[in-house]
């Protein structure tokens, strides 16, 4: 064990200088040069190691292990569950269930562009987001509000706007378990403070889809749509988020908020039918716009099967009753003496635990493949699929993971918060904004949350906040960034006519993001003021 100094060069400034540049640099390559990602986070995580041990004397051994456990982190807790939920998502649309899903879910609506906006942008993108997220949701929601009349780059905008509040529970939970591996923070704790924030950030986004696609003239008589899209969401998403974990939350949220609206539109339907721009509808203009399906119900079955499936099966793996998440086969940790918590260690720490999560959307995936009778050249062709899409991803949890282990190892991080620590009480206000910056640029709340996660919690400690509440902040602020990443924005574009435009995109999202900023703040605020209990939290065992 070596212990992590906390001013190496004598100044607290230019330490606090010096421990910015691996995120400065980081930034700069994703943003300024648009160098690809996982290349960014390998130069990024080379330097990062180099100024660790020159800087602050990080023993060089000591410093390897922390970098290869880190590395295997990123592999074992990210990588094994992004794979698996984007081999799962490719299966469905290889085998033509995804397509009859989105049939029949379209199926549902009425031509009122209200309808159709909360239905799908709203509910289904929060499905897609919970299963694979990486820009997906757009990709997928936004041809479906062209076809209903929203000019495509105003499609794109509703579509990541309402990508919003799911982000953090995105990719089967991943953002949440690469805070918790950073942090030590137990991953239960986190995402029940995420669950309570994400919660309250929902309400607003319906209302403001609303006002997209109809202005304020779709509120007067389209208003239970977004309080029943906001609530149903809300209803799924919060108590999985508190009492079973990461995993699922924006699966349930997304299933219960469209159950909820389809008992809603079986009762009532907006006085007027509206199309974009608030402009009314006539029974004649809206004729044919909503044809049935034609799916035999056998087929409606077959569609919903993989994700009743991936429900029942991380339920019983994962929750709280189930042994297997605590089975673990082997520990690996380095220690360091802590530069801002003398007598406390900073670990890092590598525990192969076999029956992870991870495993659970393996163990899914395959049952569903059993049930569905996938032949094996569809499995051929979606694990040649999931891979295309997915090695950069991957390697990014890999570099992504050993730069924030070597970073907060050091003794960088710890410096860096204590520079930080100087601003006080007002920090409250900038924890969101660093995850907003951090994502907008690095276009992955997964990244944002290794990256800062630590910081953010040293920082907390440091002026006595709730430990929980600034990662969560951090966390939530990544994804109210999310509309401006130009790697999501990239994936998000790819069945629009903005291909290689994502520029004009971004721009067109900016706004939006910048008001959802302003309430995320508001309610960090109103957490730490009225209900610092939520945010409350022991450290890992």
């Amino acid at each position: 064990m070596f212990n992590q100094i906390l001013n190496p060069t004598g100044q607290l400034f230019f330490t606090w200088l010096i421990a910015l540049l691996p995120v400065v640099l980081l930034l700069i390559l994703l943003a300024v040069f648009r160098i690809t990602a996982w290349l960014a986070t390998l130069i990024g995580s080379v330097v990062t190691f180099l100024l660790g041990a020159w800087v602050w004397q990080m023993p060089m051994g000591l410093g390897i292990k922390a970098y290869v456990y880190g590395a295997l982190t990123g592999i074992w807790a990210v990588d094994w569950i992004t794979f698996w939920g984007v081999m799962l998502f490719n299966t469905l649309v290889i085998t033509g269930l995804f397509e009859k899903f989105r049939l029949w879910l379209t199926a549902q609506g009425t031509a009122d562009v209200r309808v159709q906006t909360i239905l799908f942008a709203w509910s289904f993108g929060a499905l897609l987001e919970g299963l694979v997220g990486f820009g997906y949701p757009w990709a997928f929601v936004a041809p479906i509000l062209v076809a209903v009349g929203i000019p495509d780059l105003d499609a794109i905008r509703v579509a990541a706007i309402a990508n919003n509040a799911p982000v953090s529970y995105g990719a089967l939970g991943v953002p949440i378990i690469a805070l918790a591996a950073v942090t030590g923070l137990p991953l239960m704790q986190l995402s029940s403070s995420v669950g309570h924030v994400v919660a309250v950030l929902a309400l607003l986004p319906p209302w403001v889809l609303i006002y997209l696609v109809t202005g304020k003239e779709g509120f007067r008589d389209g208003w239970p749509l977004a309080i029943v899209g906001s609530l149903g969401y809300i209803a799924g998403q919060f108590p999985v988020a508190v009492y079973l974990g990461p995993y699922l939350p924006d699966v349930t949220g997304a299933i219960v908020s469209f159950a909820l609206l389809l008992l809603l539109l079986r009762v009532w339907h907006p006085a007027r039918t509206l199309g974009y721009g608030g402009q009314i509808i006539t029974s004649v203009d809206s004729a044919g716009q909503n044809a049935a399906h034609g799916l035999p119900m056998s087929d409606v079955w077959r569609a919903w099967l993989p994700f009743i499936v991936l429900i029942v099966v991380v339920v019983l793996w994962t929750g709280p009753w189930s042994p297997l998440p605590a089975v673990t086969w082997l520990k690996l940790s380095a220690a360091a003496g802590s530069s801002i918590h003398p007598g406390t260690k900073v670990l890092a720490l590598f525990s192969f635990a076999p029956f992870i999560g991870g495993t659970a959307i393996l163990a899914s995936w395959l049952i569903t493949s059993l049930l569905l009778r996938v032949s094996a050249a569809q499995i051929g062709e979606a694990l040649r699929r999931t891979f295309k899409q997915m090695w950069g991803a991957l390697l990014v949890g890999v570099f992504i993971f050993g730069l924030a282990y070597v970073f907060n190892f050091s003794g960088m991080a710890a410096s860096l918060a204590t520079g930080f620590s100087k601003i006080g009480v007002w920090f409250i206000l900038i924890a969101p904004i660093l995850g907003w910056v951090g994502v907008a640029l690095s276009g992955s709340n997964t990244s944002t949350n290794a990256m800062f996660g630590f910081f953010q919690a040293s920082v907390g400690r440091l002026l006595g906040f709730p430990l929980l509440l600034l990662p969560t902040l951090n966390s939530v602020g990544a994804e109210v960034g999310k509309p401006v990443a130009p790697q999501t924005a990239s994936v998000g574009v790819s069945t629009s006519r903005y291909v290689r435009n994502e520029g004009e995109v971004i721009r067109h999202n900016m706004g939006w993001t910048f008001i959802l900023l302003v309430y995320l703040i508001l309610i960090g605020v109103g957490f730490y003021l009225f209900a610092p209990g939520v945010m409350k939290g022991g450290v890992a065992g």
